[in-house]
């Protein structure tokens, strides 16, 4: 079954990308030509759910393209398509900007120091579950817990990719979140200098 998914893949990537120009270019690609994929690879449509991924034997440069229409990572090694994992992007307020960027930090154990909770010193008991520390801050006997990012990468001054909850739409405040596994799968896999492309 993996042999054959692999092959498929293979052929769709070679079909889809003679009529794409590689991630180097700097041009604007538009995503719908990756909704072939859909009927394609994991053929219930988990990846969308689960991801997917079959990079191990492929050699070659690691790149990055995230779909904000889509909400889907594309990992490509030596232009060959390596796994797709479902995503969320920023809100509305908190866009995840488009552009060419590269990974210019990883750290696989993480927390965020603008967002994340406020609580009970002593009892761990929720005061704010969604604290902004700019905005926010704790009171006589409150604690400010930064969001767990594990895998972080980032690529984009404070915007990076890691673990975090996958709703099926954009809900970040500007960070790529992936499913954990997929998190560890991309870290794993993409070395510092990575280029990463967010486009619709």
């Amino acid at each position: 079954m993996k042999k054959s998914l692999s092959i498929l893949a293979t052929i769709s990537v070679l079909f889809l990308t003679q009529c794409t120009p590689p991630l180097e270019d700097n041009t604007q690609t538009n995503s719908g030509y990756l909704g072939a994929y859909d009927t394609q690879l994991n053929s219930d449509g988990s990846f969308r759910r689960k991801g997917y991924w079959d990079g191990d034997d492929l050699k070659g440069k690691a790149q990055i393209r995230i779909s904000l229409e889509e909400q889907l990572a594309y990992f490509y090694k030596g232009g060959e398509l390596a796994g797709i994992s479902p995503i969320s992007t920023g809100m509305g307020g908190y866009d995840t900007p488009r552009g060419n960027f590269r990974i210019s930090q990883k750290k696989d154990k993480h927390n965020s120091t603008l967002y994340g909770v406020i609580v009970n010193a002593a009892t761990d008991q929720l005061v704010n579950d969604d604290a902004d520390s700019r905005e926010h801050k704790p009171g006589a006997g409150e604690v400010f817990k930064g969001a767990p990012m594990n895998f972080f990468m980032r690529f984009n001054g404070s915007i990076g990719m890691h673990t975090g909850y996958i709703p099926g739409y954009a809900a970040s405040h500007g960070c790529v979140r992936l499913p954990q596994h997929m998190a560890k799968t991309f870290f794993s896999n993409a070395p510092k200098g990575t280029q990463v492309k967010v486009d619709y």
